[in-house]
């Protein structure tokens, strides 16, 4: 079982060598990088290079770790009991399953990703050791164990909003995804539009990499935020020779609102290109 990449996902093979590493280990790939770099995606593609069903469990800031394994809904129960509901009987009726559950009782093994671990709290990743490493978990309720009949293979995100605990960390195989470099970029969006034209292509790779270089930028645009404005530049027909326009009123590029997500940065950007034609 290893993973290669697929037709619709450009990975490098620094990329593809921790995935198959964590798959060898039998650990959790934790994955970090800038947003919009396709942590989240890789996870979708290796599910569909390994042919491999993907359970998914988006952590927000208000999510507990109990969630993930099952959650005993008493409220329901109660209203059931009074209603004279012959359910209330079984308390299993009451068990919802979490997505750990799921996967761990999943037929044949799945990919499990545990998108944006950082967002919860600190001691969310804590009270997800012992499941994840020992693949098993008690159902207090029901007096069950739980044991995965398969190991999943377990991608784990993070924007790096909070440091994760050691423990935690002890038990995966990291890796960061650096943002891409030129050539990796212009392979990416030639995945995604492969009819685009080489002139307007290289003009707007020019512009975005001139963009994430700029000194005191804020939030520097994305992977992500370069294909959505490269749609746009297409579903506009906007001609390349517009993005390197030396008229003094043009002073960012069309479309800039896919690029430059806060007012500080537009306001940085056009006082760095006033400066710069000022200086010539």
């Amino acid at each position: 079982m290893r993973f290669e990449g697929t037709s619709s996902y450009v990975a490098t093979d620094d990329l593809k060598l921790a995935v198959n590493a964590a798959i060898t280990l039998q650990r959790p790939l934790l994955i970090k990088g800038e947003p919009g770099t396709g942590k989240t995606m890789l996870a979708e593609e290796v599910a569909a290079g390994l042919g491999m069903p993907l359970l998914q469990w988006h952590v927000k800031s208000t999510t507990k770790a109990q969630q993930g394994l099952y959650e005993y809904d008493a409220v329901s129960r109660l209203r059931d009991s009074q209603l004279g509901d012959e359910r209330v009987k079984d308390i299993h009726n009451y068990i919802v399953k979490g997505v750990l559950w799921q996967a761990f009782e999943a037929d044949k093994p799945v990919v499990l990703l545990i998108d944006e671990i950082d967002k919860a709290d600190i001691e969310f990743p804590n009270d997800l050791l012992r499941e994840i490493d020992r693949m098993e978990f008690y159902v207090y309720e029901t007096r069950q164990l739980i044991k995965a009949r398969h190991r999943p293979v377990v991608i784990i995100t993070s924007n790096n909003e909070k440091e994760l605990p050691d423990a935690f960390l002890r038990r995966c195989f990291f890796h960061y995804i650096k943002f891409p470099d030129k050539d990796t970029m212009q392979a990416i969006v030639d995945v995604h539009f492969p009819k685009l034209k080489k002139t307007l292509l290289k003009e707007a790779m020019d512009a975005f990499f001139q963009i994430r270089e700029l000194p005191g930028l804020k939030k520097k645009p994305s992977t992500s935020e370069l294909l959505d404005w490269l749609k746009l530049l297409m579903a506009e027909d906007i001609p390349p020779e517009a993005l390197r326009s030396q008229d003094n009123k043009t002073v960012i590029p069309p479309l800039h609102g896919a690029l430059l997500k806060n007012e500080q940065d537009v306001h940085l950007f056009e006082r760095l290109i006033f400066m710069a034609r000022h200086n010539r």
